[in-house]
Protein backbone atom coordinates (compact mmCIF):
# COMPACT_ATOMS: atom_id res chain seq x y z
CA UNK A 1 0.00 0.00 0.00
CA UNK A 2 2.59 2.40 0.62
CA UNK A 3 4.29 1.98 -2.46
CA UNK A 4 1.65 2.40 -4.66
CA UNK A 5 1.31 5.56 -2.93
CA UNK A 6 4.50 6.46 -3.59
CA UNK A 7 3.78 5.45 -7.18
CA UNK A 8 0.86 7.45 -7.55
CA UNK A 9 2.60 10.85 -5.71
CA UNK A 10 5.42 10.25 -8.67
CA UNK A 11 2.91 10.28 -11.21
CA UNK A 12 1.05 12.91 -10.37
CA UNK A 13 4.76 15.28 -9.66
CA UNK A 14 6.10 13.97 -13.36
CA UNK A 15 2.32 14.92 -14.53
CA UNK A 16 2.44 18.58 -13.18
CA UNK A 17 5.96 18.92 -14.24
CA UNK A 18 4.75 18.08 -17.74
CA UNK A 19 2.20 20.24 -17.76
CA UNK A 20 3.75 23.36 -18.73
CA UNK A 21 5.54 22.13 -21.27
CA UNK A 22 2.58 20.36 -22.79
CA UNK A 23 1.25 23.76 -22.73
CA UNK A 24 3.37 25.59 -24.51
CA UNK A 25 3.85 22.57 -27.38
CA UNK A 26 0.32 23.32 -28.23
CA UNK A 27 0.98 27.14 -28.07
CA UNK A 28 3.46 26.70 -30.57
CA UNK A 29 1.29 24.15 -32.90
CA UNK A 30 -1.23 27.07 -32.69
CA UNK A 31 1.08 29.40 -33.54
CA UNK A 32 2.27 27.32 -36.77
CA UNK A 33 -1.16 27.13 -37.51
CA UNK A 34 -1.95 30.53 -37.56
CA UNK A 35 0.71 31.39 -39.86
CA UNK A 36 -0.21 29.07 -42.42
CA UNK A 37 -3.74 30.81 -42.16
CA UNK A 38 -1.72 34.15 -42.16
CA UNK A 39 -0.14 33.57 -45.37
CA UNK A 40 -3.40 32.56 -47.20
CA UNK A 41 -4.54 35.55 -46.20
CA UNK A 42 -7.30 33.77 -43.72
CA UNK A 43 -6.52 36.61 -41.64
CA UNK A 44 -9.66 36.14 -38.85
CA UNK A 45 -8.87 32.06 -39.09
CA UNK A 46 -5.36 33.22 -38.05
CA UNK A 47 -6.40 35.40 -35.29
CA UNK A 48 -8.07 33.13 -33.32
CA UNK A 49 -5.33 30.11 -33.63
CA UNK A 50 -2.81 33.35 -32.27
CA UNK A 51 -5.05 34.31 -29.69
CA UNK A 52 -4.90 30.55 -28.20
CA UNK A 53 -1.50 30.60 -28.40
CA UNK A 54 -1.38 33.50 -26.41
CA UNK A 55 -4.00 31.83 -23.92
CA UNK A 56 -2.00 28.80 -24.00
CA UNK A 57 1.65 30.71 -23.32
CA UNK A 58 1.37 34.09 -22.52
CA UNK A 59 4.92 34.69 -22.09
CA UNK A 60 5.22 33.72 -25.87
CA UNK A 61 6.27 36.66 -27.54
CA UNK A 62 6.32 35.85 -30.69
CA UNK A 63 2.52 34.68 -30.76
CA UNK A 64 1.54 38.17 -29.34
CA UNK A 65 3.00 39.59 -31.96
CA UNK A 66 1.63 37.47 -35.13
CA UNK A 67 -1.81 38.03 -33.11
CA UNK A 68 -1.06 41.79 -32.73
CA UNK A 69 0.00 41.78 -37.14
CA UNK A 70 -2.70 39.66 -38.00
CA UNK A 71 -5.31 42.38 -36.72
CA UNK A 72 -3.44 45.15 -38.03
CA UNK A 73 -3.60 43.34 -41.57
CA UNK A 74 -7.39 43.48 -41.23
CA UNK A 75 -7.36 47.86 -40.69
CA UNK A 76 -8.17 49.34 -43.64
CA UNK A 77 -6.60 52.80 -43.72
CA UNK A 78 -9.07 55.84 -44.09
CA UNK A 79 -11.52 53.59 -43.20
CA UNK A 80 -14.16 55.02 -39.92
CA UNK A 81 -16.40 51.92 -39.87
CA UNK A 82 -16.90 50.55 -36.19
CA UNK A 83 -15.02 46.77 -37.10
CA UNK A 84 -12.33 48.70 -38.81
CA UNK A 85 -11.76 50.97 -35.87
CA UNK A 86 -11.91 47.88 -33.58
CA UNK A 87 -9.23 46.17 -35.43
CA UNK A 88 -6.84 49.30 -35.29
CA UNK A 89 -7.46 49.12 -31.51
CA UNK A 90 -6.88 45.79 -31.28
CA UNK A 91 -3.69 45.60 -33.06
CA UNK A 92 -2.86 48.66 -30.79
CA UNK A 93 -3.27 46.65 -27.97
CA UNK A 94 -1.34 43.72 -28.69
CA UNK A 95 1.70 45.28 -30.03
CA UNK A 96 1.36 47.79 -26.82
CA UNK A 97 1.88 44.31 -24.78
CA UNK A 98 5.12 43.34 -26.85
CA UNK A 99 6.00 46.36 -25.87
CA UNK A 100 5.64 45.88 -21.90
CA UNK A 101 7.79 43.04 -22.57
CA UNK A 102 10.44 43.88 -25.03
CA UNK A 103 10.50 48.04 -25.21
CA UNK A 104 12.52 48.06 -27.67
CA UNK A 105 11.29 45.51 -30.26
CA UNK A 106 11.06 47.04 -34.01
CA UNK A 107 8.41 45.35 -35.28
CA UNK A 108 6.12 46.54 -32.84
CA UNK A 109 7.34 50.41 -32.45
CA UNK A 110 7.37 50.15 -36.18
CA UNK A 111 3.73 48.97 -36.96
CA UNK A 112 2.45 51.35 -33.96
CA UNK A 113 3.90 53.93 -36.02
CA UNK A 114 3.28 53.43 -39.54
CA UNK A 115 -0.73 52.83 -37.84
CA UNK A 116 -0.65 56.33 -36.42
CA UNK A 117 0.46 57.68 -40.14
CA UNK A 118 -1.94 55.66 -42.11
CA UNK A 119 -4.41 57.56 -39.76
CA UNK A 120 -2.97 60.78 -40.57
CA UNK A 121 -2.17 61.37 -36.70
CA UNK A 122 1.09 62.70 -37.44
CA UNK A 123 2.06 63.85 -34.15
CA UNK A 124 1.83 60.44 -32.92
CA UNK A 125 3.45 58.68 -35.43
CA UNK A 126 6.27 61.48 -35.07
CA UNK A 127 6.95 60.33 -31.46
CA UNK A 128 6.58 56.63 -32.50
CA UNK A 129 8.85 57.07 -35.48
CA UNK A 130 11.32 58.57 -32.70
CA UNK A 131 11.15 56.09 -30.07
CA UNK A 132 11.43 53.29 -32.92
CA UNK A 133 15.13 55.11 -34.14
CA UNK A 134 15.77 55.46 -30.71
CA UNK A 135 16.01 51.65 -30.17
CA UNK A 136 17.54 51.24 -33.46
CA UNK A 137 19.52 53.62 -34.51
CA UNK A 138 20.17 52.14 -38.02
CA UNK A 139 16.83 51.67 -38.75
CA UNK A 140 16.64 53.88 -42.42
CA UNK A 141 13.19 53.65 -42.70
CA UNK A 142 12.82 55.20 -39.41
CA UNK A 143 14.46 58.28 -40.03
CA UNK A 144 12.99 58.47 -43.77
CA UNK A 145 9.72 58.54 -42.41
CA UNK A 146 9.99 61.12 -40.14
CA UNK A 147 11.87 63.21 -43.20
CA UNK A 148 8.20 62.64 -45.09
CA UNK A 149 6.56 63.42 -42.06
CA UNK A 150 8.12 67.03 -41.86
CA UNK A 151 6.75 67.60 -45.51
CA UNK A 152 3.83 66.22 -45.04
CA UNK A 153 3.17 68.98 -42.24
CA UNK A 154 4.61 71.97 -44.42
CA UNK A 155 3.20 71.31 -47.61
CA UNK A 156 0.02 71.96 -47.36
CA UNK A 157 0.17 74.75 -45.41
CA UNK A 158 2.61 76.61 -48.27
CA UNK A 159 0.47 75.73 -50.83
CA UNK A 160 -2.32 77.16 -49.43
CA UNK A 161 -0.33 80.50 -49.12
CA UNK A 162 0.21 80.54 -52.35
CA UNK A 163 -3.28 79.79 -53.41
CA UNK A 164 -4.11 82.85 -51.33
CA UNK A 165 -1.35 84.99 -52.77
CA UNK A 166 -2.42 84.09 -55.98
CA UNK A 167 0.50 82.27 -57.24
CA UNK A 168 0.63 79.35 -59.13
CA UNK A 169 2.49 76.42 -57.92
CA UNK A 170 4.90 76.49 -60.60
CA UNK A 171 5.73 80.32 -60.18
CA UNK A 172 9.03 81.32 -58.99
CA UNK A 173 8.94 82.18 -54.96
CA UNK A 174 9.73 83.28 -52.42
CA UNK A 175 6.24 83.87 -51.48
CA UNK A 176 5.69 87.10 -52.62
CA UNK A 177 4.28 88.48 -49.20
CA UNK A 178 6.61 89.22 -46.92
CA UNK A 179 3.92 88.95 -43.38
CA UNK A 180 2.58 85.89 -44.74
CA UNK A 181 5.84 84.62 -45.72
CA UNK A 182 7.53 84.84 -41.87
CA UNK A 183 4.09 83.38 -40.82
CA UNK A 184 4.42 80.62 -42.41
CA UNK A 185 8.26 80.67 -42.37
CA UNK A 186 7.61 80.55 -38.32
CA UNK A 187 5.71 77.64 -38.43
CA UNK A 188 7.02 75.35 -41.08
CA UNK A 189 10.94 76.23 -41.14
CA UNK A 190 11.80 74.64 -37.75
CA UNK A 191 9.39 71.34 -38.93
CA UNK A 192 12.14 71.50 -43.01
CA UNK A 193 15.13 71.52 -40.78
CA UNK A 194 14.28 68.57 -38.59
CA UNK A 195 12.62 66.87 -41.36
CA UNK A 196 16.59 67.04 -43.44
CA UNK A 197 18.02 66.05 -40.41
CA UNK A 198 16.08 62.92 -39.90
CA UNK A 199 16.78 62.23 -43.88
CA UNK A 200 20.24 63.21 -43.88
CA UNK A 201 20.64 60.52 -41.01
CA UNK A 202 18.80 58.27 -43.45
CA UNK A 203 21.40 58.46 -45.39
CA UNK A 204 24.02 57.96 -43.07
CA UNK A 205 22.86 54.78 -42.58
CA UNK A 206 22.21 53.69 -46.32
CA UNK A 207 24.31 56.41 -48.88
CA UNK A 208 21.88 54.93 -51.51
CA UNK A 209 18.86 55.46 -49.98
CA UNK A 210 17.12 57.04 -53.43
CA UNK A 211 13.73 57.71 -51.44
CA UNK A 212 15.39 60.03 -48.87
CA UNK A 213 17.20 61.42 -51.47
CA UNK A 214 14.06 62.32 -53.50
CA UNK A 215 12.53 63.52 -50.20
CA UNK A 216 15.44 65.76 -49.54
CA UNK A 217 14.93 67.36 -53.17
CA UNK A 218 10.81 67.94 -51.82
CA UNK A 219 12.08 69.37 -48.15
CA UNK A 220 14.65 72.17 -49.74
CA UNK A 221 11.93 73.49 -52.36
CA UNK A 222 9.76 74.01 -49.47
CA UNK A 223 12.75 75.84 -47.27
CA UNK A 224 13.18 77.72 -50.87
CA UNK A 225 9.82 79.48 -50.63
CA UNK A 226 10.60 80.71 -47.37
CA UNK A 227 13.61 82.38 -48.10
CA UNK A 228 13.57 86.17 -48.37
CA UNK A 229 15.20 86.88 -51.64
CA UNK A 230 14.97 85.58 -54.73
CA UNK A 231 18.60 84.70 -54.63
CA UNK A 232 18.27 82.76 -51.33
CA UNK A 233 15.83 80.75 -53.32
CA UNK A 234 16.92 80.42 -56.63
CA UNK A 235 20.30 78.34 -54.56
CA UNK A 236 17.93 75.92 -52.75
CA UNK A 237 16.09 75.57 -55.93
CA UNK A 238 19.16 74.54 -57.33
CA UNK A 239 20.80 72.41 -54.36
CA UNK A 240 17.27 70.46 -55.19
CA UNK A 241 17.47 70.14 -58.62
CA UNK A 242 20.94 68.23 -57.36
CA UNK A 243 19.38 66.20 -55.25
CA UNK A 244 16.78 65.40 -58.37
CA UNK A 245 19.69 64.53 -60.61
CA UNK A 246 21.89 62.09 -58.12
CA UNK A 247 18.61 60.14 -57.29
CA UNK A 248 18.17 59.54 -60.77
CA UNK A 249 21.58 58.69 -60.76
CA UNK A 250 21.28 56.07 -57.95
CA UNK A 251 18.19 54.37 -58.94
CA UNK A 252 20.11 53.81 -62.49
CA UNK A 253 23.26 52.85 -60.50
CA UNK A 254 20.73 50.52 -58.24
CA UNK A 255 18.95 48.95 -61.40
CA UNK A 256 21.93 48.11 -63.42
CA UNK A 257 23.15 46.52 -60.55
CA UNK A 258 20.30 44.13 -59.52
CA UNK A 259 19.47 41.47 -61.45
CA UNK A 260 18.57 41.00 -64.80
CA UNK A 261 14.85 40.57 -64.81
CA UNK A 262 14.83 37.29 -62.84
CA UNK A 263 16.48 35.33 -65.94
CA UNK A 264 17.78 32.01 -64.19
CA UNK A 265 21.68 32.14 -64.75
CA UNK A 266 22.73 28.73 -63.24
CA UNK A 267 22.06 25.29 -63.86
CA UNK A 268 19.34 23.72 -61.87
CA UNK A 269 20.29 20.25 -60.54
Amino acid sequence: MKTHTMVSLSCLVALLLAAPGCQKLKARDSLNRGVQAYKNARYPEAVEHFKIAVDLDPEFPTARLYLATAYMSQYIPGAESTENLRMAKAAFDEFNKVLERDSKNGIALASIATMHFHQKKFDESEAWYKKLVEADPKNREGYYTLGVIAWTKTFQKRMEARAKLGMQPDDPGPLKDKKVREQIREQNWPVIEAGLAQLNLALGVDPEYDDAMAYINLLLRERADLQDTSEAYKKDSEEADGWIQKTLETKKIKALRAPSGGIITEEVK
